[in-house]
């Protein structure tokens, strides 16, 4: 049964986390996408600070400025300020299916630098996983959208995350690294404001649009949580995976987007090298 609750968690927050993707994606039609970030980052951090004091915790603790979380809040900054940009320039299904080769990417970073063990099948997988990400990119070809790159800096920066995440201090409850990574957000922002884009004073649609990226994305980090608390990691983890699904469902309904082949021929690569990767893992 906690299997079945944790998977169940864990597509409602893939589901939760693709409707705050497309909140964003629609304030950034409106609102220079350095504010908008800003604003969610600020909204998130504050519900947060609520949920940690409800839960009777410190909304400051020392560990914060320990190297492995400074270095996690970089990582956060990174992934973020590349994603946004890649969600508010190209289309949300294209960045959904780069986005999904962020395991993958934590699986070959935990075996260069905590040593796992990863055998040939499972770089092997890797490796195809990464050929899936070049079939949406299209390098060197007519389909070839060099903000495309945005994502996979995000990527990179939130793989980067889990692994400062996965070596940081215990001593930090879920809610409280909620309040910092929410908080990361909003130098991000200021960061991508000061090159593109100028403030401007929202309009209440487009705050309420923030205001519903906040609710789904502070509601997914929380389900995300639970389901990786109560089932079995290697049973839970492939349904990261329906992720792709709900953005591709946004993506046509909402946006208007049509996925070519190429798109989903990559995101098929890497969702079945992505759980073949995880599954493998679970018997070693």
């Amino acid at each position: 049964m906690e299997n079945i609750r944790g998977s169940v968690l864990m597509t409602l927050a893939m589901a939760a986390f693709a409707v705050e993707d497309m909140f964003i994606k629609s304030a950034t039609t409106r609102l220079a996408v350095g504010e908008v970030l800003m604003l969610f980052g600020l909204g998130g951090m504050i519900c947060f600070m609520v949920l940690t004091r409800a839960a009777g915790q410190r909304i400051w603790h020392p560990a914060v400025i320990s190297p492995l979380l400074l270095m996690k809040a970089g990582f956060e900054v990174v992934g973020r300020l590349g994603y946004t940009l890649g969600i508010a320039l190209t289309p949300l299904s294209n960045a959904s299916a780069i986005l999904q080769a962020t395991p993958l990417v934590v699986v070959a970073g935990a075996a260069l630098f905590f040593r796992e063990r990863v055998g040939p099948r499972r770089w092997a997988a890797i490796g195809l996983g990464f050929v899936g990400v070049l079939v949406i990119l299209r390098p060197g070809m007519e389909g070839f959208v060099p903000a495309a790159l945005w994502t996979v800096l995000g990527l990179l920066g939130f793989a980067g995350r889990d692994l400062t995440t996965r070596a940081a201090p215990k001593v930090l409850s879920n809610f409280q690294l909620g309040i910092y990574g929410f908080a990361a957000l909003i130098p991000t922002g200021a960061i991508i404001l000061a090159f593109s884009g100028t403030p401007a004073l929202p309009e209440s649609r487009t705050l309420l649009l923030i205001g519903g990226a906040v609710l789904f994305g502070v509601g997914a980090y929380w389900a995300l949580t639970a389901a990786m608390r109560i089932g079995e990691v290697s049973v839970v983890t492939p349904f990261r995976y329906t992720r792709l699904i709900f953005a591709l469902i946004m993506g046509v309904l909402v946006f208007g987007e049509r996925p070519d082949l190429a798109t989903l021929a990559g995101a098929g690569l890497i969702i079945a090298s992505g759980i073949y990767t995880l599954l493998r893992g679970a018997r070693t």
